[in-house]
Order: C-alpha cells, then sequence, then structure tokens
C-alpha cells in the first residue's frame, strides 16, 4: 500500500467511524425517547455507547493529528478529517442534555 493510499484510507475511516458514531448515538436517542418507560436500562446503554464512542473516536483523532502534523501535504485534508470527528461533540451534548433534561 503506498503511503498517499494509506493517508486517504485513514481519512475516509474516520469519515465513516464519524457517520457511523453519529448513526448509532441518533438511533439510540430515538429508541431511548420511544421505550423509555419500558426499557430503563437504555440509559446504560447509551451512557455506556458515548463513552466507548468516545474513547474510539478519540484515537481516531489523534491518529489523524500525527499525520497533520507529519504530513504537512495534507494538512487541509487531515483538518478537514478532523473537524468531521469533532462535530459530533456537540451533538452528544444535546443527546445527553435531551435525555437528562426532558
Amino acid at each position: 500500500m503506498s503511503p498517499v493510499h494509506y493517508l486517504r484510507k485513514a481519512g475516509e475511516f474516520s469519515t465513516h467511524l464519524a457517520i457511523a458514531s453519529f448513526g448509532i448515538g441518533t438511533l439510540l436517542l430515538l429508541a431511548y425517547t420511544a421505550f423509555s418507560s419500558e426499557l430503563g436500562e437504555l440509559l446504560f446503554v447509551g451512557l455506556a455507547y458515548v463513552v466507548i464512542a468516545f474513547f474510539l473516536n478519540a484515537i481516531v483523532f489523534f491518529h489523524l493529528l500525527y499525520h497533520f502534523i507529519t504530513q504537512s501535504n495534507y494538512r487541509e485534508y487531515f483538518a478537514v478529517k478532523m473537524l468531521i470527528l469533532l462535530a459530533n461533540i456537540p451533538i452528544t451534548v444535546l443527546y445527553v442534555y435531551l435525555i437528562f433534561n426532558f
């Protein structure tokens, strides 16, 4: 695998991870709002998911940050990929706020 191909695959993976994290989090939120009275343990599943997703996204973020620092020709590409990952943070905060306040 060529270095450029590897860098592109790393960026693609981070985008897929961000989309999957958003999708799974949204499904858990919808399931909790629809079935919260029947499935009280869904809250714990959701909170465990938030913790696991945080660590996975953090690992990928630091991997992208490493490439951002070392690959000066691809800085804009990795900056965009890091911002896509970071976009999940305010969404997660909003979801947690909605669950605990409504």
